[in-house]
Protein backbone atom coordinates (compact mmCIF):
# COMPACT_ATOMS: atom_id res chain seq x y z
CA UNK A 1 0.00 0.00 0.00
CA UNK A 2 2.69 2.48 1.00
CA UNK A 3 4.68 2.35 -2.57
CA UNK A 4 1.04 2.56 -4.35
CA UNK A 5 -0.05 5.63 -2.29
CA UNK A 6 3.76 7.45 -3.32
CA UNK A 7 3.25 6.49 -7.16
CA UNK A 8 -0.01 8.26 -6.83
CA UNK A 9 1.47 11.96 -5.09
CA UNK A 10 4.33 11.55 -7.63
CA UNK A 11 2.10 11.71 -10.29
CA UNK A 12 -0.05 14.27 -8.87
CA UNK A 13 3.40 16.29 -8.57
CA UNK A 14 4.18 15.89 -11.79
CA UNK A 15 0.71 16.84 -13.32
CA UNK A 16 -0.23 20.07 -11.77
CA UNK A 17 -3.49 20.91 -11.31
CA UNK A 18 -4.83 23.74 -14.18
CA UNK A 19 -5.54 26.15 -12.14
CA UNK A 20 -8.79 28.82 -12.86
CA UNK A 21 -8.60 32.25 -13.69
CA UNK A 22 -10.46 34.49 -11.05
CA UNK A 23 -13.60 35.49 -13.16
CA UNK A 24 -13.62 39.54 -13.28
CA UNK A 25 -16.92 39.28 -11.04
CA UNK A 26 -15.01 37.03 -8.10
CA UNK A 27 -12.41 39.52 -8.61
CA UNK A 28 -14.31 42.48 -7.94
CA UNK A 29 -15.93 41.14 -5.01
CA UNK A 30 -12.44 40.15 -3.73
CA UNK A 31 -11.20 43.98 -4.07
CA UNK A 32 -14.39 45.22 -2.49
CA UNK A 33 -13.95 43.11 0.51
CA UNK A 34 -10.97 43.97 1.19
CA UNK A 35 -11.46 47.80 0.59
CA UNK A 36 -13.98 47.91 2.54
CA UNK A 37 -12.02 46.58 5.76
CA UNK A 38 -14.47 44.82 8.07
CA UNK A 39 -17.70 42.47 7.17
CA UNK A 40 -21.22 44.68 8.02
CA UNK A 41 -23.11 41.52 8.58
CA UNK A 42 -21.33 39.56 11.36
CA UNK A 43 -22.76 35.88 11.11
CA UNK A 44 -20.19 34.77 13.98
CA UNK A 45 -17.02 36.54 15.36
CA UNK A 46 -14.45 35.60 17.37
CA UNK A 47 -12.45 32.91 15.40
CA UNK A 48 -8.46 32.60 14.79
CA UNK A 49 -6.78 32.40 11.40
CA UNK A 50 -3.97 30.89 12.99
CA UNK A 51 -3.19 29.46 16.44
CA UNK A 52 -1.82 32.75 18.45
CA UNK A 53 -3.68 35.39 15.83
CA UNK A 54 -6.53 38.17 16.97
CA UNK A 55 -9.64 36.53 17.28
CA UNK A 56 -10.29 39.31 15.07
CA UNK A 57 -11.77 36.55 12.11
CA UNK A 58 -15.84 35.63 11.02
CA UNK A 59 -18.19 34.42 9.01
CA UNK A 60 -19.41 37.33 6.76
CA UNK A 61 -23.26 37.63 5.45
CA UNK A 62 -22.82 40.76 3.61
CA UNK A 63 -23.99 39.43 0.77
CA UNK A 64 -26.33 36.74 2.22
CA UNK A 65 -29.18 37.92 0.60
CA UNK A 66 -28.20 38.91 -2.78
CA UNK A 67 -25.63 36.97 -4.19
CA UNK A 68 -26.61 33.81 -1.67
CA UNK A 69 -22.93 33.46 -0.49
CA UNK A 70 -21.38 33.58 3.05
CA UNK A 71 -17.60 33.89 3.18
CA UNK A 72 -14.68 34.58 5.43
CA UNK A 73 -12.77 37.58 6.46
CA UNK A 74 -11.18 39.73 9.08
CA UNK A 75 -10.85 43.07 9.74
CA UNK A 76 -8.65 45.45 8.15
CA UNK A 77 -8.58 44.44 5.07
CA UNK A 78 -7.69 41.25 5.61
CA UNK A 79 -9.76 37.88 4.34
CA UNK A 80 -8.30 34.69 6.04
CA UNK A 81 -4.94 32.03 6.00
CA UNK A 82 -4.91 28.72 4.67
CA UNK A 83 -4.08 25.88 6.88
CA UNK A 84 -3.80 22.11 5.40
CA UNK A 85 -6.38 19.52 6.73
CA UNK A 86 -5.23 16.14 6.85
CA UNK A 87 -8.37 14.36 7.75
CA UNK A 88 -10.08 11.67 6.04
CA UNK A 89 -9.07 8.39 4.17
CA UNK A 90 -5.68 8.89 3.54
CA UNK A 91 -5.28 11.42 6.79
CA UNK A 92 -2.14 9.29 8.23
CA UNK A 93 -1.19 7.68 4.84
CA UNK A 94 1.64 7.87 2.86
CA UNK A 95 2.55 12.22 1.75
CA UNK A 96 3.02 15.62 2.92
CA UNK A 97 0.76 14.88 5.78
CA UNK A 98 2.65 11.76 7.15
CA UNK A 99 4.82 14.11 9.78
CA UNK A 100 1.25 16.04 10.88
CA UNK A 101 -0.23 15.54 14.85
CA UNK A 102 -3.11 17.06 14.41
CA UNK A 103 -5.37 14.35 12.13
CA UNK A 104 -8.55 12.60 12.22
CA UNK A 105 -9.47 9.22 10.57
CA UNK A 106 -12.38 10.74 9.52
CA UNK A 107 -14.09 13.95 7.59
CA UNK A 108 -17.10 15.58 9.16
CA UNK A 109 -19.75 14.34 6.24
CA UNK A 110 -17.98 10.81 6.09
CA UNK A 111 -21.59 8.71 6.05
CA UNK A 112 -23.31 11.44 3.27
CA UNK A 113 -19.63 10.08 1.02
CA UNK A 114 -20.40 6.25 1.66
CA UNK A 115 -24.75 6.99 0.72
CA UNK A 116 -23.00 7.98 -2.59
CA UNK A 117 -22.09 4.71 -3.16
CA UNK A 118 -19.46 5.85 -5.38
CA UNK A 119 -16.41 3.09 -4.12
CA UNK A 120 -15.30 4.99 -1.45
CA UNK A 121 -15.96 5.61 2.29
CA UNK A 122 -14.47 9.15 2.52
CA UNK A 123 -13.08 11.84 1.58
CA UNK A 124 -9.55 11.80 0.80
CA UNK A 125 -7.45 15.03 1.28
CA UNK A 126 -4.36 13.94 -1.35
CA UNK A 127 -7.72 13.49 -3.86
CA UNK A 128 -10.72 15.58 -3.36
CA UNK A 129 -10.68 20.01 -2.80
CA UNK A 130 -12.48 20.32 0.37
CA UNK A 131 -13.13 23.05 2.56
CA UNK A 132 -13.09 23.27 6.50
CA UNK A 133 -16.05 25.47 7.22
CA UNK A 134 -18.46 25.15 10.79
CA UNK A 135 -16.99 25.21 14.07
CA UNK A 136 -18.26 22.42 17.02
CA UNK A 137 -17.28 22.00 20.36
CA UNK A 138 -17.76 22.14 24.04
CA UNK A 139 -14.94 23.22 25.80
CA UNK A 140 -15.55 26.15 27.69
CA UNK A 141 -15.21 29.49 25.80
CA UNK A 142 -14.76 27.73 22.37
CA UNK A 143 -17.20 29.50 19.78
CA UNK A 144 -19.20 27.76 17.70
CA UNK A 145 -20.90 28.23 14.45
CA UNK A 146 -22.95 25.79 12.00
CA UNK A 147 -23.01 26.69 8.28
CA UNK A 148 -26.22 24.95 8.02
CA UNK A 149 -27.40 27.69 10.08
CA UNK A 150 -27.57 30.37 7.48
CA UNK A 151 -28.13 27.81 4.48
CA UNK A 152 -24.45 26.29 3.36
CA UNK A 153 -25.10 22.68 2.84
CA UNK A 154 -23.29 19.71 4.27
CA UNK A 155 -20.90 19.27 0.81
CA UNK A 156 -21.78 21.64 -1.44
CA UNK A 157 -19.53 24.40 -3.62
CA UNK A 158 -17.10 26.42 -1.93
CA UNK A 159 -15.02 28.90 -4.29
CA UNK A 160 -11.34 29.41 -2.86
CA UNK A 161 -9.58 32.37 -4.36
CA UNK A 162 -5.90 31.64 -3.36
CA UNK A 163 -2.83 32.85 -5.22
CA UNK A 164 -4.28 34.56 -7.98
CA UNK A 165 -5.90 31.92 -9.14
CA UNK A 166 -9.07 30.62 -8.24
CA UNK A 167 -10.25 26.56 -7.31
CA UNK A 168 -13.43 24.85 -6.56
CA UNK A 169 -13.73 22.39 -4.31
CA UNK A 170 -16.85 21.34 -1.49
CA UNK A 171 -17.47 21.88 2.30
CA UNK A 172 -16.12 18.48 3.40
CA UNK A 173 -14.90 19.11 7.30
CA UNK A 174 -15.60 20.88 10.53
CA UNK A 175 -13.09 22.52 13.19
CA UNK A 176 -13.38 21.26 16.44
CA UNK A 177 -12.14 21.90 19.78
CA UNK A 178 -9.08 20.42 20.50
CA UNK A 179 -7.67 24.38 20.08
CA UNK A 180 -8.94 27.79 19.25
CA UNK A 181 -11.77 28.57 17.55
CA UNK A 182 -10.17 28.52 13.51
CA UNK A 183 -11.00 29.59 10.24
CA UNK A 184 -9.43 28.66 7.35
CA UNK A 185 -8.56 25.51 6.30
CA UNK A 186 -8.24 22.93 3.20
CA UNK A 187 -7.48 19.81 2.19
CA UNK A 188 -4.02 19.12 1.55
CA UNK A 189 -4.72 18.78 -2.60
CA UNK A 190 -6.54 22.10 -2.55
CA UNK A 191 -3.14 23.76 -0.57
CA UNK A 192 -0.98 22.21 -2.80
CA UNK A 193 -3.19 23.03 -6.12
CA UNK A 194 -2.98 26.73 -4.92
CA UNK A 195 1.07 26.81 -3.41
CA UNK A 196 2.62 23.88 -4.13
CA UNK A 197 4.80 22.55 -1.49
CA UNK A 198 5.53 25.63 0.22
CA UNK A 199 2.08 23.89 2.44
CA UNK A 200 2.11 20.96 3.76
CA UNK A 201 0.35 18.82 7.59
CA UNK A 202 2.66 21.28 9.44
CA UNK A 203 3.26 23.96 7.61
CA UNK A 204 0.77 26.57 6.23
CA UNK A 205 -0.25 29.86 4.22
CA UNK A 206 0.33 32.60 6.71
CA UNK A 207 -0.84 35.59 5.25
CA UNK A 208 -4.50 36.43 5.35
CA UNK A 209 -5.61 37.21 1.67
CA UNK A 210 -7.61 33.73 0.95
CA UNK A 211 -10.96 34.43 -0.38
CA UNK A 212 -13.42 31.32 0.92
CA UNK A 213 -16.93 31.83 -0.83
CA UNK A 214 -19.40 28.97 0.29
CA UNK A 215 -22.72 29.31 -1.65
CA UNK A 216 -26.08 28.57 -0.25
CA UNK A 217 -29.11 26.32 -0.70
CA UNK A 218 -29.48 22.80 -1.92
CA UNK A 219 -28.95 23.82 -5.79
CA UNK A 220 -25.29 24.06 -4.47
CA UNK A 221 -24.96 20.36 -3.44
CA UNK A 222 -23.85 18.29 -6.48
CA UNK A 223 -24.97 15.24 -4.71
CA UNK A 224 -24.00 11.57 -5.99
CA UNK A 225 -23.90 12.36 -9.60
CA UNK A 226 -23.06 15.79 -9.68
CA UNK A 227 -19.34 15.24 -9.09
CA UNK A 228 -16.82 12.28 -9.41
CA UNK A 229 -16.24 11.52 -6.17
CA UNK A 230 -14.18 8.41 -7.24
CA UNK A 231 -11.70 10.32 -9.07
CA UNK A 232 -7.98 9.00 -8.71
CA UNK A 233 -6.60 12.79 -8.74
CA UNK A 234 -6.93 16.17 -7.36
CA UNK A 235 -7.60 17.48 -11.06
CA UNK A 236 -9.98 14.53 -11.97
CA UNK A 237 -12.39 15.52 -9.13
CA UNK A 238 -11.92 19.76 -9.06
CA UNK A 239 -12.59 19.51 -12.78
CA UNK A 240 -16.30 17.79 -12.01
CA UNK A 241 -17.19 21.02 -10.22
CA UNK A 242 -16.43 23.20 -12.78
CA UNK A 243 -20.08 23.06 -14.70
CA UNK A 244 -22.26 23.45 -10.81
CA UNK A 245 -19.39 26.11 -9.77
CA UNK A 246 -19.38 27.80 -12.49
CA UNK A 247 -23.63 28.66 -12.51
CA UNK A 248 -22.95 29.38 -8.97
CA UNK A 249 -20.59 31.98 -9.89
CA UNK A 250 -22.18 33.92 -12.09
CA UNK A 251 -24.46 34.96 -8.86
CA UNK A 252 -22.52 36.90 -7.71
CA UNK A 253 -22.52 40.58 -9.01
CA UNK A 254 -25.39 40.03 -11.27
CA UNK A 255 -28.26 40.29 -9.44
CA UNK A 256 -28.34 43.18 -7.77
CA UNK A 257 -30.79 42.64 -5.02
CA UNK A 258 -32.84 40.52 -6.99
CA UNK A 259 -31.39 36.86 -6.08
CA UNK A 260 -34.07 34.67 -4.23
CA UNK A 261 -33.37 33.84 -1.03
CA UNK A 262 -32.46 30.27 -0.39
CA UNK A 263 -35.56 27.38 -0.98
CA UNK A 264 -37.05 26.27 2.44
CA UNK A 265 -36.04 23.14 3.52
CA UNK A 266 -37.90 19.78 2.32
CA UNK A 267 -40.98 18.50 4.13
CA UNK A 268 -40.45 15.73 6.32
CA UNK A 269 -42.45 12.79 6.75
CA UNK A 270 -43.49 13.39 10.55
CA UNK A 271 -45.13 16.92 10.81
CA UNK A 272 -44.63 18.99 13.25
CA UNK A 273 -40.93 17.51 13.76
CA UNK A 274 -39.37 18.90 11.13
CA UNK A 275 -36.35 21.10 10.94
CA UNK A 276 -36.43 23.82 13.38
CA UNK A 277 -38.71 22.23 15.73
CA UNK A 278 -38.34 22.04 19.33
CA UNK A 279 -36.90 18.41 20.33
CA UNK A 280 -35.45 17.24 23.55
CA UNK A 281 -33.55 13.83 21.83
CA UNK A 282 -32.67 12.48 18.57
CA UNK A 283 -36.11 10.58 18.80
CA UNK A 284 -38.49 13.80 18.97
CA UNK A 285 -37.03 14.89 15.27
CA UNK A 286 -38.19 13.36 11.71
CA UNK A 287 -36.05 10.96 9.16
CA UNK A 288 -32.28 11.47 9.41
CA UNK A 289 -32.57 15.05 11.98
CA UNK A 290 -30.94 15.32 15.38
CA UNK A 291 -31.61 17.21 18.17
CA UNK A 292 -28.83 20.10 18.10
CA UNK A 293 -28.97 23.08 21.29
CA UNK A 294 -33.29 21.83 21.30
CA UNK A 295 -33.92 22.13 17.87
CA UNK A 296 -34.25 19.74 14.75
CA UNK A 297 -31.82 19.90 12.01
CA UNK A 298 -28.81 18.17 10.42
CA UNK A 299 -26.26 17.13 11.99
CA UNK A 300 -22.33 18.27 12.03
CA UNK A 301 -20.68 15.34 13.28
CA UNK A 302 -17.93 16.46 15.64
CA UNK A 303 -14.56 16.51 13.52
CA UNK A 304 -11.13 17.87 14.46
CA UNK A 305 -9.71 19.58 11.58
Amino acid sequence: MRSSNTFLLAALAASPALARQIPSNVQSLYNSIRAQGQCKNILKGGFFSQEGDSKNFSYCGDHLSDYRIMYLQGTNGNLVNMDIDCDGALGTGDGSCDSSQDTQSETSFKDTVASYKKGIKDLNAYVHSFVVLGNEGSKSGYVNFDPQSVGVEPLSIVAVVCGNQMFYGVWGDTNGDDGPPLVGEVSDSLGRACYGNAVNGNAAHDANDVLYIAFTGQDAVPGANGANWAASSFSAFESSLGALGDQLVARIGSSGGSTPPPPPPPSCSWEGHCAGASCGSDDDCSDDLTCNSGKCGSALRNSVA
